[in-house]
């Protein structure tokens, strides 16, 4: 892609009325852009870096057998009504149509999954299944600030999963778990993520939450080093002690938390009668699961962590692009670009390409600021010494490089 061909472009300063580190980079990056507190427009670059972040979740969400399906944001009363959340929720955005028809927008999916799933469900041998979309949720959060960490309107993963038991629910729980923690793992934030013991509400002990360390975070985490999990600051007065190990979690952190997974139990089955018959022809009640991942949320956690003071650094796998080629001012530099620009993409890596008619200076302290893994200069000094200047946005240094080994160096990681 030519980055002259992007209608944004970087700002020298944050906004004023953004304080969260987050917020001041996407923002000045071009990457998202503000239409009101907790609501964003995300910008060609940010939906690139979401896509990435959403095909990895997508990813090991099919590894554990989910499949994917799309439910309506906009979800009719009764259905609210029926759980009980419609007159309890105070974070619900509800509005009517022109017949004065009640309707809700949905913060979350269970009072619309669970009747879908019940008209295909007949028998045990129907189950277990499990289902996860993609969708933008709406929350009345009051206090939407601190970025894409708290908003009022974003995009989400949601998963749930439906069993004819105790036991099969414990069991996908628990690969759900892992799944979660390839996912941090692979969007660069593994080493910093603790799964954390939070109250179970009424059907568990426990529900889990994931929270990644980081000064900005607004959540109070103990960590067990031992075991690397860690309790919330919610329960720690009756849990004193690692859940796991039994060992004492003193180690206090602040943290974001960037997802959720909780044992449901009948709490919306049953409100719906869903049941199915047994293999001994009884009725039996199914029992439920469910899975959250901001991704947004996840987005802005990644920033909050991953930066210096030149700007964003963004992990391999969720960079809006792997290589950002800068061009110079000389003599055969655009037909150098174009050339290289084909070879690394022949080999699956995707390139921006700083055509701009600006100073050399403008384009480096953007391509610091954009965070994209790997830049390359072009200029008729690399040229002639028939080579390019290569540099790692995490390194303060950059080296020339032959394009035979700046192919190999792109060709081993894929």
């Amino acid at each position: 892609m030519r980055q002259s061909k992007l209608f944004t472009k970087a700002r020298r300063e944050g906004p004023k009325d953004e304080t969260s580190k987050n917020a001041e980079l996407l923002m000045r990056g071009g990457y998202i852009d503000k239409v009101t507190a907790g609501v964003y427009n995300y910008l060609p670059l940010g939906l690139r870096v979401l896509k990435k972040i959403e095909g990895i979740v997508r990813e090991e969400m099919e590894n554990i057998g989910s499949v994917e399906l799309l439910m309506p944001t906009l979800h009719p009363k009764e259905l609210w009504e029926t759980t009980g959340r419609f007159a309890t929720e105070e974070s619900i955005y509800k509005t009517k149509d022109g017949s004065d028809r009640e309707y809700v927008l949905g913060p979350t999916h269970e009072e619309v999954v669970v009747p879908l799933v019940s008209h295909f469900v007949d028998s045990y041998k129907d189950l277990p299944i499990s289902v996860f979309q993609f969708q933008n949720k709406f929350r009345m959060e009051l206090r939407a600030k601190s970025g894409l960490l708290r908003g009022r309107e974003f995009p989400m993963k949601d998963c749930y999963s439906f069993h004819t038991s105790e036991e099969d629910l414990d069991r996908y729980y628990e690969l759900a778990a892992l799944s979660y923690s390839r996912i941090y793992e692979r969007v660069g934030l593994g080493d910093i993520t603790y799964k954390t013991f939070a109250a179970g509400g009424s059907f568990s002990k426990y529900s889990h939450e994931y929270q990644t360390l980081t000064s900005a975070g607004e959540d109070v985490i103990f960590v067990c080093d031992k075991c690397k999990v860690a309790v919330n600051k919610e329960i720690r007065a009756e849990q004193q002690y690692c859940p796991v190990c039994g060992g004492e979690n003193s180690r206090e952190e602040k943290a974001i938390e960037v997802g959720n997974i909780f044992k449901l139990g009948t709490r919306f089955t049953a409100p719906f009668k869903f049941e199915v018959k047994s293999s001994e022809g009884t009725m039996i009640p199914v029992v439920m699961g469910c899975y959250g991942i901001g991704i947004t949320r996840l987005m802005g956690t990644i920033v909050e962590v991953k930066n210096d003071e030149k700007g964003i650094i963004w992990p391999e796998n969720i960079a809006p692009f792997r290589v950002h080629i800068i061009m110079l001012r000389g003599d055969g530099v655009s037909e150098y670009a174009n050339i290289l620009e084909k070879k690394l993409e022949a080999i699956g890596v995707d390139v921006l390409v700083d055509d701009r008619d600006v100073s050399a200076g403008q384009k480096f302290a953007e391509s610091d600021l954009l965070g994209i893994p790997h830049r390359v200069v072009i200029s008729e000094k690399t040229l002639s010494a028939k080579c390019y200047e290569y540099k790692q946005r995490t390194k303060d240094t950059s080296e020339l490089v032959s394009e035979e080994d700046l192919l190999k160096k792109f060709s081993a990681s894929n």
